[in-house]
């Protein structure tokens, strides 16, 4: 069973100089329930170097573990998964490739984009951008800043789990996991915070106040 509530990607370059599996390994103190290795300025040796002491980490304190984009990563890293964005594998090929147990989750930032990711066999979807944010410049202007509103569209459309991702922080996660979100996923709340373990646990506690309407 994962725990979507606080789900980290990585990427060392907004990780204020430090090293991503230390900032993994603070995550997982804090509570991070998944961990995606992203790392999108690294060479594909590096990622999977990175990857390798990254998915020990999380085997050994039982987090779910996936990879951005690359499926072949995934497979040479025994990843339980990958997340796969509108240039990358179709959802059913990933799913031929990892196998039937692999956790399979999509990108989307539409009703009917996230209705086709779950047709199409997708574990879980990454919602956003929810707020605006410049950890990624490839958005579309047009859906750099979703809202609430277009979370609580797609988790009324979809029955599989939803994590918000884009601009979310301590202070509006819980609006985000008001809206029908199953967790928040965040790269610099975590990575560019002071301490990273606590920067985890107050997201994980944001997540548990818009869960329970407090």
């Amino acid at each position: 069973m994962v725990d979507w509530d606080v789900y980290l990607v990585t990427q060392a370059s907004l990780s204020a100089g430090r090293d991503t599996a230390d900032v993994v390994a603070a995550a997982i103190e804090g509570g991070v329930g998944v961990v995606q290795l992203r790392e999108k300025d690294r060479s594909a040796r590096e990622r999977y170097e990175t990857g390798r002491r990254v998915r020990e980490l999380t085997r050994e304190a039982g987090v779910a573990f996936v990879v951005n984009d690359r499926v072949d990563l995934a497979q040479a890293l025994d990843a339980d998964g990958v997340h796969l964005g509108d240039d990358d594998l179709p959802v059913p090929v990933a799913r031929d490739l990892l196998g039937p147990d692999a956790i399979v989750g999509r990108s989307v930032s539409t009703v009917e984009a996230a209705r086709d990711a779950e047709a199409a066999g997708a574990d879980y979807l990454g919602v956003g951008a929810v707020f605006a944010t410049g950890s990624k410049d490839d958005i579309p202007e047009d859906e750099r800043a979703v809202g609430t509103e277009r979370v609580a569209a797609i988790a009324d459309a979809v029955e599989i789990p939803l994590v918000g991702i884009g601009g979310i922080t301590a202070e509006n996660a819980a609006d985000v996991v008001a809206a029908g979100a199953d967790g928040v996923a965040v790269i610099t709340a975590i990575t560019g915070a002071e301490d990273p373990a606590a920067a985890t646990a107050d997201l994980a506690a944001a997540v548990e106040r818009g869960r329970s309407g407090n």
